[in-house]
């Protein structure tokens, strides 16, 4: 009997290991949401750039006449 809850505890402490090392990478999140939102964001600069420009003109900023933006390595 002693080594069969020896071997019960060996894998109850692994499970335990395990889904305590996974609470905080799959659940937490989960849970709250609005906590991660923002480097959820971060994952993806397109939508983060959104975000930061959505009030600003580009011509106010950029002088006139100037490209917007070119590839110097690109083929011609």
């Amino acid at each position: 009997m002693a080594g069969l809850s020896r071997t019960l505890g060996v894998f109850g402490g692994f499970v335990a290991v395990v889904g305590a090392a996974f609470y905080p990478i799959y659940f937490r999140p989960l849970l709250l949401p609005e906590e991660y939102i923002v480097s959820f964001l971060f994952c993806f600069p397109e939508k983060q750039q959104s975000i930061n420009r959505a009030g600003i003109v580009q011509e106010d900023i950029q002088p006139a006449g100037l490209k917007v933006w070119s590839d110097p390595f690109g083929r011609k």
